[in-house]
Parts: structure tokens; sequence; C-alpha cells
């Protein structure tokens, strides 16, 4: 489980980006984070694995509280939270295997690490991965040659290489068509079911939010505004989170594309065509 108390972050040009954000995420829960650029979603993630220091307040992973830890303690404790970022930040000259087996970076001394030997248990649930994902033919092919959406395939094959215990996606699908993006978002859900994995989703895309998280949390100003089923997101929520707006309008013209697209949520679809 993942518990916030009282999360406040203040950047040192006295801007406040988060302010008193206290929640829990537990086992197997799928967050989606949602709110206006700068709401603060992208410091909320970053100071969860303290990529960004909080200014005040908690955040326990289970009983640790990682706002207390430094140096080795913090290297050991993020090896339990993996990341699936925006830009995929993958090493474009390695191969996909090579890419996933970096999940395993944290945990193999630094001369293992450097020359890139990993025990075959790794490498075996490496390739089980890759299967998950529908890119095991494409182990031995460098990064630099995948299409966007497999790129994040390999970004989610290599954090769950990890063995995590909290998942933390950052825009997942910000870069990609409709229908991939729906594919991407059904693989990160699967996969949070299958292990029990909470996690925590910045997302832009409102009914891609609603359609695959267990529950929405609204940021604006760095505060919750809304915290709730994905069914009681309504257009007087919408409109809290993010201003005035035709929500009605808008909604018709997203499931317009939506129909366009062809894509479904139905649990049948193939996760690794098309992308």
């Amino acid at each position: 489980m993942l518990k916030l108390e009282n999360v406040s972050k203040t950047y040192k040009t006295g801007d406040k980006a988060l302010q008193g954000i206290r929640f829990e995420v537990p086992a197997g829960q799928v967050v989606g984070l949602i709110g206006p650029s700068g709401a603060g979603k992208s410091s909320l993630i970053r100071c969860i694995n303290r990529l960004v220091e909080p200014t005040a307040g908690s955040i326990l992973l289970g009983d640790t509280d990682l706002t207390r830890l430094n140096g080795r303690s913090l290297r050991q404790a993020r090896r339990r939270i993996g990341m699936i970022f925006q830009e995929y930040a993958l090493v474009e000259r390695l191969t996909v295997m090579e890419n996933v087996l970096s999940g395993r970076l944290g945990y193999v001394p630094a001369w293992r690490s450097f020359l890139r030997r990993y025990s075959p248990e790794d490498i075996g649930q490496a390739f089980a991965l890759l299967e998950k994902v529908g890119l095991a033919d494409h182990y031995n092919k460098r990064a630099d040659a995948l299409s966007g959406g497999q790129r994040q395939r390999v970004g989610i094959a290599r954090a769950l290489e990890q063995n995590p215990e909290l998942l933390l996606v950052d825009e997942p699908t910000a870069s990609l068509d409709p229908k991939t993006s729906r594919q991407i978002m059904r693989l990160i859900r699967g996969a949070c079911q299958e292990r029990s994995l909470p996690a925590i989703i910045n997302i832009h895309d409102v009914m891609l939010a609603q359609q695959f998280s267990d529950r929405i949390i609204g940021l604006r100003n760095g505060e919750v505004v809304f915290d709730g089923a994905p069914d009681e997101l309504t257009n007087e929520v919408l409109t809290r989170i993010y201003g005035d707006e035709d929500w009605t309008q808008l909604r018709g013209q997203e499931s317009s594309e939506e129909s366009t697209d062809g894509s479904s949520d139905a649990p049948s679809v193939d996760l690794a065509e098309g992308v």
C-alpha cells in the first residue's frame, strides 16, 4: 500500500506545486491522476519516487517512509518502484532485451551491470515479459528501430522486470494514437491486476482515465479537488478540476473519435495488434 500524508512541495521560486496531499492506494488499485497543466501531477509522481524532494509530509510504501531515506537506503527503496515514462527513456542503441534487463540494474553489482551480465532467472523473466507485451520476436532489435507503441511496451516490461511493489506512470499515451493508447492502458491495467500492483497514472485523456482506472484523483493548483470512482466524474466535477468548458460536446467528440478509430475495450483484443 502507498500512503501520502500532508505532502507539499514549494519550489525555490516560491511556486507551490503541491499543498497538503493526502490519500492511500491499496494493492491492485489503478488510480488515474488528472488535472490541467501545472496542476502538480508530475510533481506528485516525482515526489513519490524522490526525483523531486517534497517540502513537507510523509510518503509511506508499506512500512517505509520514503521521505526519510537517503543514499543507499533510498536507492534500495527505488528498486521497489517501477516507473513508466512518457518519452520511454530507453537506451536507443541497446537491444529490446538489454533495455528490459536494465530493470535489474539496482539488484546486481556494478561490475555485472557494466558488463551487462544477468542471471538466467533475470533473463528468463525478461523473455516472459516480452512475450506478455507482444514483443518476443523483437528481443534482439535495437530500441531506435521500434515504433512509439513498441517502445512504450518495452518501458512497461522494463518496469515489471524490477518486480516492483508500486507502479508510477507519467503520461504513457501522450505520443500515441487512440487505438495504441487503449492497448497500452489495457496492458498496464492487466499487469496491475495480475500482480496486485498499486499504480498511479498521470494522464491527460479523461476518457482513458475513466475507462482504465479504478479510481480518479483530480488535482488543481496543487490540491486534491476530487477523489472518487470514475463514474462520479460528472460535468460539474470536470468543471471543478479544469474550469468552464462544454464537457457534453467534448465527450461526444471523443466518443466519435473512438468509434471511428475502431478501438474496443473488450479483453479479447490482441494486445500486439497494430502497435
